[in-house]
């Protein structure tokens, strides 16, 4: 027992001392996105970074590098200098990746655009964010963005390409289709790319020379889950170095095969997959869009090492008739992130997919990663923590007064260092109520650190439930209703209350061929958890109100429990 216990301590602090080391062994780099890029093309031409599996289409580091300056010359020929702001509309296709890093090259700031955008929130967008360049895909599922475009700038059809004169939008000037056909008012890649033959070597260059790493290069609209998304404005620095740190946390290399199949237009797209594989010299398979058949398909056809999805997305895969004719064998690490990781669901991703699962927390407003479990943490570890830290980063867990909380205490978890963003484009006030004075960037997310250095996120402070006095965290009692089996996914909401306040709501989807009773919940709740804790509301439904990223829209369950009460006759006091 000694001697056990020996071996034990020696085996702790060697991997404490591990970790220290491993902290310094990576310094943050001062490379700009563009720079990463040239230099593998320089140094690993021949090597694959795109791939898209199901039209066999791949570029190597070197032919995507030329693509992407000869469409880099071609924005500088219509006038797209550095700070110009560029909106990217469009799903995960080949040339939107040429698009940002043609952008990034010559110091254009890229605005992602989400594809399940309406009129008035495109409209929206590109007032707010001061848009002068829109490029676009014809449509995107039910969305069709050519309409929406002509009836936001009508004028195009009139006036000549890259002059645009809206009285609506003064800001706009150029739209570009991302694709061959010739539509009205606007330029097509192929076209800016014959246009750039007149840019001379030397313009591009000191285009290129006029870039830092510290300058502002991609605007991110949060993703709206508390309400109207605000634009975070992101730095080459911070969100390069925190990739490549999201790709040491999961063991990746330059044989890491990288299979992307959530949405470039959010940070876990752009930064934990694009750019991660970017500064690791490794490759993308790329999926369009999400399709739990094509992403079964690219990763046995393209033998990924690791893949990137939402609770959601694994269940789709896992549940896919076709699931056991796929090879899966060659994935190693990946992520499931976005919102609550059900236990019993990262246990089976592990068990038949053979992928070691680790989670990533943090916000689009830290770049976006604060914290990670690591690829070689124990499974308990990875599935009931945040993990530790990012390197080169300091995460603390604050209390109102902005006193470092001791050791298991709830407070606020903060982030300070390289990955804060520059600020909310336009917005110095909210900027202010986000980052204090000394530097802590406020998550509005409630944890608290465990002894061993991880931390645990047990819900957020805009979303907890205050019921008579009573402060209720939604993710304990979705903790505790995800333990009965009929229960596939479990969302809890306040529900507003005359007599409490708020009253705790429940909406609830089931596995297949399962079938479950407002009192079977609070039976299974009865005697288990404080009776202020069980839902009173209950609402069986087939989907939540998601964000393009995955993240379920709380505040719009709100307002649909209000509704659902209504529809079906149940009195709200």
């Amino acid at each position: 027992m000694i001697i056990a216990q020996i071996y034990t301590n020696c085996a702790t602090i060697l991997k404490e001392v591990y970790l220290q080391v491993n902290y310094y062994m990576w310094q943050l780099s001062e490379k700009t996105i563009g720079q990463w890029l040239e230099y593998w093309a320089a140094n690993t031409p021949d090597k694959e970074f795109i791939v898209y599996s199901d039209r066999d289409m791949r570029w190597t580091f070197k032919q995507f590098n030329d693509r992407v300056d000869r469409l880099a010359m071609g924005l500088l020929a219509i006038g797209v200098k550095k700070g110009t702001h560029v909106g990217i509309w469009a799903s995960n296709i080949p040339d939107w990746n040429t698009m940002f890093f043609a952008c990034s090259k010559i110091g254009a700031i890229s605005i992602m655009v989400n594809t399940n955008f309406k009129q008035f929130e495109i409209e929206d967008m590109v007032h707010k964010s001061d848009m002068e360049v829109l490029c676009i895909v014809e449509h995107e599922k039910d969305n069709n963005f050519m309409d929406m475009t002509y009836q936001m700038l009508p004028e195009l059809k009139t006036q000549e390409k890259g002059h645009l004169n809206s009285a609506a939008f003064p800001t706009m000037k150029t739209v570009i289709y991302m694709g061959t056909e010739q539509h009205r008012g606007m330029f097509t890649i192929n076209e800016l790319m014959t246009m750039g033959l007149t840019v001379g070597e030397g313009t591009y260059q000191k285009a290129k020379n006029a870039c830092s790493c510290y300058d502002a290069i991609n605007i991110q609209y949060t993703s709206g889950t508390t309400g109207f998304p605000k634009g975070a404005t992101l730095s080459h620095y911070g969100i390069c170095n925190n990739g490549h740190l999201t790709g040491v946390h999961l063991d990746f290399t330059p044989d890491t095969r990288l299979c992307i199949c959530v949405p470039l237009f959010h940070c876990f797209g752009l930064v934990l997959g694009v750019l991660n594989c970017l500064t690791h010299g490794c490759t993308m398979v790329i999926v369009k869009r999400f399709d739990p058949l094509m992403v079964l398909a690219s990763i046995h056809k393209e033998r990924c090492t690791s893949l990137y999805g939402v609770p959601t997305m694994y269940i789709n895969i896992l549940n896919h008739p076709m699931f056991d004719l796929f090879d899966l064998s060659s994935l190693h690490a990946g992520i499931m992130a976005g919102s609550l990781c059900p236990v019993p669901l990262m246990k089976e991703v592990e068990k038949k997919m053979h992928m070691i699962v680790t989670s990533e927390y943090g916000l689009t407003e830290a770049s976006p990663g604060m914290t990670q479990t690591r690829w070689d943490d124990p499974f308990e570890v990875r599935c009931t923590t945040v993990g530790r830290e990012f390197e080169h980063t300091e995460v603390k867990v604050l209390d109102e007064d902005g006193n470092e909380c001791p050791i298991g205490v709830e407070g606020e978890l903060c982030n300070k260092g390289y990955s804060n963003m520059l600020g909310y484009y336009k917005d110095p006030e909210a900027t202010a109520q986000l980052i204090d004075k000394n530097g802590w960037l406020h998550s509005g997310d409630i944890g608290f650190k465990d002894e061993q250095g991880n931390f645990h996120v047990t819900g957020r402070i805009k979303d907890m439930i205050i019921r008579g006095g009573e402060n209720i965290y939604p993710s304990e009692i979705e903790a505790y209703l995800q333990r009965m089996p009929e229960i596939k996914m479990v969302q809890v909401v306040g529900v507003p209350s005359k007599k409490y306040g708020e009253s705790v709501g429940a909406f609830i989807i089931l596995n297949p061929d399962c079938q479950l009773t407002d009192l079977d919940i609070r039976e299974f709740c009865n005697g288990k958890i404080a009776r202020y804790k069980i839902p009173k509301y209950i609402f069986f439904v087939d989907e939540y109100p998601l964000t393009g990223s995955g993240k379920v829209q709380k505040y719009k369950l709100r307002e649909l429990s209000l509704e659902l009460c209504k529809k079906q006759g149940i009195e709200v006091i």
